[in-house]
């Protein structure tokens, strides 16, 4: 009974032996509780045995650590000393300094003010060569002339020389005289693709520059000239041209631009003003439609009026005539008098009465066309005031009002249709006049005659 407590022991090893033996996996990593419990405990003692190295080695270098301490020390006192050596040897050079400030003042006297005008004088004049349209013609070393000099000025360490102020003076003269002046000379010129190319310039003053008949702009950044863009309207670029061509004492009659040294706003205003076919493209589809209709118009009109001239010639002589003509209406009419002179007064005027309805429509035919294009050309106007409008409400919806560009399509459509209906209505309308009083005075005479043959023929009755 005694060892009896020792079976459940002996059940639990012969349990566990499948597991001891199979702790490890063919890599050597454990795979069981007991197989990493084991290698737990062999990594502490290896912790344990290098921690115990470690303390050794401080140990025995633990009087070294003392005296590279009191070392430090040491250098630590001398470089306090240097600071105070530095410190008061500083103050010293502080007050020399101050001394020194104060007799360089008083020796600059009324210098400190040159010293302003100068770096003043420069540092405007800079700004403005840098933008100036002869630039491209004097160089940009007179830009970094004046920009050094101003630089220079505002240190207040160095007088300038005599060559200095003399250089800066003919700066200053050689600019305002080339506003006075024409001149021409070859330089190379930004063209629309982008690429340089050497031309004749003509520089007139400090206002415009031309190269082969077209307006040039200076681009500062690459110190070039550049053709424009978009160069104005042909009544003020007439004497580009001339003055390209001009030589030396002949007047040209040329448009200038004053407003600006680098060309001006009013030159920019030309540009940007719409041609007469940009105007006509802000109508976009109404506006289109309403050109079409009044050529159409007055094609119509002008025919008409052609026709009806040769037609009442062709009358005026017949009415001269003895023998009638069918050529004409007057001949045709006075054709169908002369057939029925046999016939009693009634029936003659109604053949003559008919005869002169059945002209009357080739003498007014197209005549009313006219008349309705006159009548729908500004209604189509008005149309196009109405969708301009609300494309600008919409606008105006998306974007506000901050921006009033966005509104000018809008408006601008409105204004111009507007225009073009009135345009196509008013010579339209007189055409119409024409060809309507032309037509009537042609029935008139067919009319005339028809009752004089009436009363000719109730005469010899």
């Amino acid at each position: 009974m005694k060892n009896l407590y020792l079976i459940p022991l002996l059940i639990a090893f012969f349990l566990s032996i499948p597991f001891i033996a199979q702790e490890t996996d063919a890599e050597g990593e454990p795979t069981t509780i007991q197989g990493l419990l084991q290698l737990v405990q062999e990594g502490r003692t290896t912790e344990q045995n290098e921690n115990t190295k470690r303390e050794q080695t401080f140990l025995a270098e633990k009087s070294k650590q003392a005296s590279i301490l009191a070392a430090e020390k040491r250098e630590l006192a001398r470089q306090e000393r240097i600071a105070d050596q530095l410190e008061a040897e500083y103050k010293k050079n502080e007050e020399i300094l101050k001394v020194k400030e104060e007799a360089y003042k008083k020796e600059l006297g009324s210098l400190v003010e040159l010293f302003g005008h100068l770096q003043s004088t420069a540092g405007e004049a800079s700004s403005l060569f840098s933008e100036s349209i002869t630039a491209a013609e004097y160089g940009r070393e007179r830009e970094t002339f004046l920009n050094e000099l101003a630089k220079k000025m505002s240190d207040a360490t160095e007088l300038p020389t005599i060559t200095e102020l003399e250089r800066l003076w003919f700066e200053l003269q050689r600019e305002m005289v080339a506003g006075s002046e024409v001149t021409r000379f070859t330089t190379s010129v930004i063209g629309l693709d982008g690429e340089s190319t050497n031309c004749d310039v003509v520089r007139v003053g400090l206002y415009n520059a031309i190269c082969d008949g077209k307006y040039l702009e200076y681009v500062a950044s690459k110190g070039q000239y550049a053709f424009l863009p978009k160069q104005p309207e042909r009544k003020y670029r007439g004497g580009a041209g001339d003055i390209s061509d001009a030589s030396a004492g002949e007047i040209i009659k040329f448009g200038v631009d004053p407003t600006g040294p680098a060309g001006g706003s009013l030159l920019a205003n030309l540009i940007l003003a719409p041609s007469l076919l940009e105007r006509i493209n802000q109508g976009r589809e109404v506006g289109y439609i309403i050109i079409f209709v009044g050529f159409f118009g007055v094609v119509i009109a002008l025919w008409k009026l052609y026709q009806l001239y040769m037609m009442g010639r062709a009358v005026k002589a017949q009415s001269s005539a003895k023998k009638p003509n069918a050529n004409n209406p007057l001949g045709r009419v006075m054709k169908v008098g002369n057939d029925n002179l046999d016939k009693d007064i009634e029936t003659l005027e109604l053949k003559l009465a008919e005869a002169i309805m059945s002209e009357r429509p080739a003498i007014e035919r197209g005549i009313n066309v006219v008349k309705i294009i006159s009548v729908v050309a500004p209604l189509a106007g008005l149309l196009g005031t109405v969708t301009g409008m609300i494309v600008t409400f919409q606008q105006i919806t998306l974007f506000g009002t901050g921006d009033p560009k966005i509104m000018a399509g809008g408006i601008s459509q409105a204004l111009v249709t507007t225009v073009l209906g009135l345009v196509v209505a008013i010579p339209t309308t007189l055409l119409h006049s024409f060809a309507n009083s032309s037509a009537r005075g042609i029935i008139n005479v067919l009319e005339e005659q028809s009752t004089g043959i009436v009363a000719e023929h109730s005469e010899n009755r």
